[in-house]
């Protein structure tokens, strides 16, 4: 896909992803949130990019949907969609895709928040492993001031963000709120000056590529997102049990301990395109009920 509405540059391990509709205070569309699953497909098919940074151009990180349409926005959501091999499967909104998508990502994915974030310019950032942003920004789950619901699977990740009263209340009262008290409920991880919001997020994301291999990473992601909703710590153990036997015996593991031992940076080849374990990934994704 040719993209037009976002950026997608890689510099030395890390990718940036931008989203680049400026004079829209870069609005969701359709079209973005295709490109942003594009964009999430081809990083996850790259092993040379070991961790993705997420941020909007101008003045704002995501305005929230482009309501240009005005009370006919809504009017043309499409429910269902073929999936590969002629299987109809529930899609949903274009939100939910999205922070689907990067749930099922392999690499970390750090959203630098530049500016105003509100509606899915703030859920489509759920899914995401941590959030920077600069003082003082907008942001707000503004759905049920516009008559509708948060999208994006936020049921699911925010309560398990700040806990389900600040969840509640955020949601309920569809205010907008600035960037401080979000930090404060830990939604955000850290406020940066403008200029140092993006060198702070590449250094966060280099700490991650230099000290760790890929497939832990990888490996490391998905089973402490999946973990969120386990009944058991049993279900941990097992996932545990199983990925120590298989990456002990790995390239990276000889690597990690050999570097320990030498007093020196570890050099891992694993890739996370050949080399996980053969029960990855455990999971399987669940068919939607007909609604």
């Amino acid at each position: 896909m040719d993209f037009e509405q976002i950026g997608y540059q890689i510099e030395g391990r890390v990718l940036t992803i931008t989203l680049n509709r400026p004079e829209r205070m870069n609005a969701f569309t359709g079209r973005m949130c295709d490109e942003l699953i594009a964009a999430f497909d081809r990083a996850d098919a790259d092993d040379v990019v070991k961790a993705v940074v997420v941020t909007g151009a101008g003045r704002a990180f995501c305005a929230g949907a482009d309501l240009e349409r005005g009370g006919e926005t809504w009017g043309k959501h499409t429910e269902y969609l073929a999936a590969q091999a002629a299987e109809e499967r529930y899609i949903g909104d274009g939100g939910g895709r999205l922070t689907r998508r990067i749930y099922d990502f392999n690499k970390p994915v750090i959203a630098a928040i530049n500016g105003p974030a509100v509606g899915v310019g703030l859920t489509m950032t759920l899914a995401m492993d941590m959030r920077l942003c600069v003082p003082n920004a907008k942001l707000g789950f503004v759905f049920a001031g516009r008559g509708i619901l948060p999208e994006a699977c936020s049921a699911w990740f925010l309560p398990r963000l700040v806990g389900v009263s600040q969840a509640l209340e955020w949601c309920y009262s569809a205010r907008v709120f600035r960037s401080e008290e979000a930090l404060t409920a830990g939604l955000i991880r850290s406020l940066h000056a403008p200029e140092q919001l993006l060198p702070s997020a590449y250094a966060l994301a280099t700490e991650f590529v230099d000290n760790a291999s890929a497939v832990s990473i990888a490996m490391i992601r998905h089973m402490m997102w999946r973990m969120l909703g386990a009944p058991h710590p049993i279900d941990a153990h097992e996932i545990d049990t199983a990925g120590i036997a298989a990456l002990g015996k790995s390239n990276d593991a000889r690597e990690g301990i050999s570097a320990f031992l030498e007093k020196r940076t570890p050099n891992f080849s694993d890739r996370v395109s050949q080399n996980m374990p053969s029960f990855f990934p455990w999971w399987q994704d669940r068919a939607f009920r007909d609604l």
